[in-house]
């Protein structure tokens, strides 16, 4: 399932250097000229590279790229229109190589956005750059954040900075199936598939896999988290910053603590906002089975905010009476599809936004009450898959680099007896994602290309400055445990917990508490006492009904 985040909707040149990545000779000592420890001498790559010579390939290829990249910087003017971003955004492209161990071969572009700092000059700290995480997410619209009063002290202070990763978007675009493939509807999405079921899943997992090979050649071994985090560092050097203050969210939070670990030196803030858990056993597959069961809470949280306001939406005063309704729309879309399109896939795709995102609480809720009182079009509107050819063609992009990146990066069982036995076990407590999730990720059983050992993610006092992590207590895409797993990672980060709530990426949102923290941070590099800090949860959503509303007799 995917880990990113909604994007909130030039730069002063600090200094041209590039700083050696960790490996190189001019980085092998740390602060005060203690040594630094053998997995940075090195530049692990992953853990099989622990016999690495400490010249690796890959390193050598990021310095070179890096090098590269500053001495062309990035030639920012419009954007193009198929961008649609507005003045006074502007784009340009950084180039990165393909296979960092062969730097001089295949170069692709990267697409960057930019909003130059609104503030005085003196007060101006460089670029933040952001990524709102996936993997698959753009993050080319962020520098319009600074349009939002949540962003304005950070946008005075900071060139506001986007990208699209590679594969994603203009940025050497992957696909692994036609958009109208991807999109095709009604689906099902039974909680506890047949045999047949799961046949007919298997054979389009495996076709899947072979199309994202066919469309990427021999490009496809490429797309990895560790190569998001070296594109990293060639971006900073482009931006002419000695130093990288970088945001990530979600997915984002992974390959920037891959960054940290990997180019500790070059690391001035960083902010994890939602942290996906680093732990080498659990990505990527254990990650997903932890989502599934999150997901399965954060339903139930959903469920009970609606029996909460059963005035307004008539599902049931008691979440099992909610899910009896809930059970009522899924079993009858699939009979009868919402608008043609919204069948049991498109309902658990749009009822999954809501585990991810408490703004959409009302909204679902109002489709559901509208539909089980004759009106399907609410439901229609909001789980119908994309109708426009840009839309659909995104959607598609986006999920091809995820299943890239995701299969790529780590190893995945390949005997479908263990996916079989995994999920259907946990489905029993938690079936409201679980088989969603494990179909959504079947391509790696059966992917062609090499997989990775994740690197150990991993730094020692005094190689990084203070880093700030954020977490909401109940999220579900990026489960609590993941943020604690991370703070114990990197030595010298702090967390700030919003506690009680589970809306997924909280930097700049609705808790002033929170965004204080953040803004503090980013502007002062102060962090919070002892290393921790709580906020209350922000306020619940108001329900609301649509216009037209008639009242349904209450289900108990």
């Amino acid at each position: 399932m995917k880990y990113g985040t909604l994007t909130a909707l030039g730069s002063l040149v600090l200094s041209a250097a590039v700083v050696a990545p960790a490996g190189s000779a001019d980085a092998a000592r740390g602060p005060a000229g203690s040594p630094r420890p053998p997995y940075e001498q090195a530049g692990l790559e992953t853990s099989a590279d622990a016999a690495a010579p400490l010249a690796a390939p890959e390193t050598r290829g990021v310095v070179m790229a890096a090098h590269r990249a500053a001495r062309a910087g990035i030639a920012f003017g419009a954007c193009p229109k198929e961008e649609m971003l507005p003045k006074p955004v502007t784009c340009g492209t950084v180039r990165v190589p393909l296979d960092y161990a062969h730097p001089e071969g295949r170069t692709i572009a990267l697409t960057v956005s930019r909003v130059p700092a609104t503030g005085v000059a003196a007060k101006r700290q460089g670029a933040l750059v952001y990524n709102p995480g996936g993997p698959g997410g753009s993050g080319m619209s962020f520098p319009m954040a600074g349009e939002l009063p949540e962003w304005k002290k950070i946008a005075a202070a900071y060139d506001l900075v986007g990208y699209a990763p590679r594969g994603v978007g203009r940025s050497a675009p992957l696909s692994c199936e036609s958009p109208e493939e991807f999109a095709k509807a009604p689906t099902d999405a039974p909680e506890h598939p047949s045999p047949a079921y799961k046949r007919e899943r298997i054979a389009e997992a495996k076709a899947y896999a072979a199309g994202c090979a066919k469309n990427a050649g021999d490009a496809l071994p490429y797309y990895t988290s560790l190569n998001n985090a070296r594109d990293l560092d060639v971006l900073r050097a482009a931006l002419g910053q000695r130093k990288l203050t970088f945001v990530g969210a979600s997915y984002g939070t992974y390959f920037g603590a891959l960054y940290a670990t990997l180019f500790p030196s070059h690391v001035r803030r960083m902010v994890f906002d939602s942290a996906v858990d680093p732990d080498p056993s659990q990505v990527w597959y254990g990650n997903n089975m932890e989502q599934s069961a999150a997901f399965e809470r954060r339903w139930a949280d959903f469920r009970a905010w609606v029996a909460q306001h059963d005035d307004a939406y008539r599902l049931g005063s008691t979440p099992a009476a909610v899910q009896r309704s809930y059970e009522k729309v899924r079993a009858d879309v699939a009979r009868h599809p919402a608008g043609g399109k919204v069948g049991p896939g498109q309902l658990q795709a749009a009822m999954l936004s809501a585990g991810y995102y408490d703004d959409y609480w009302a909204m679902r809720a109002a489709a559901l009450s509208a539909y089980l009182k004759g009106d399907p079009k609410p439901l229609a509107d909001q789980a119908g898959p994309p109708t426009l050819p840009l839309a659909a063609r995104d959607a598609e992009n986006e999920n091809a680099v995820y299943t890239a990146v995701e299969c790529n990066d780590a190893p995945w069982p390949t005997r479908w007896r263990d996916w079989d036995r995994d999920n259907t076990e946990l489905a029993r407590t938690a079936p409201f994602e679980t088989w969603d999730n494990a179909f959504m990720n079947l391509p790696c059983a059966y992917w062609p290309a090499p997989r990775q050992q994740p690197l150990d993610v991993r730094t020692a006092p005094g190689q990084l400055p203070h880093t700030l992590i954020l977490a909401a207590e109940r999220d579900a895409a990026t489960p609590y445990a993941g943020a604690l797993d991370l703070r114990r990672r990197l030595a010298g980060a702090a967390l700030v917990t919003e506690r009680g709530a589970g809306t997924h990426g909280i930097a700049g949102g609705p808790n002033a508490c929170v965004n204080g923290y953040v803004d503090d941070y980013l502007l002062t590099g102060r962090t919070p006492e002892h290393g921790a800090a709580e906020c209350a949860p922000h306020a619940a959503p108001n329900p609301v009904t649509l216009p037209g509303d008639r009242a349904l007799p209450r289900v108990r």
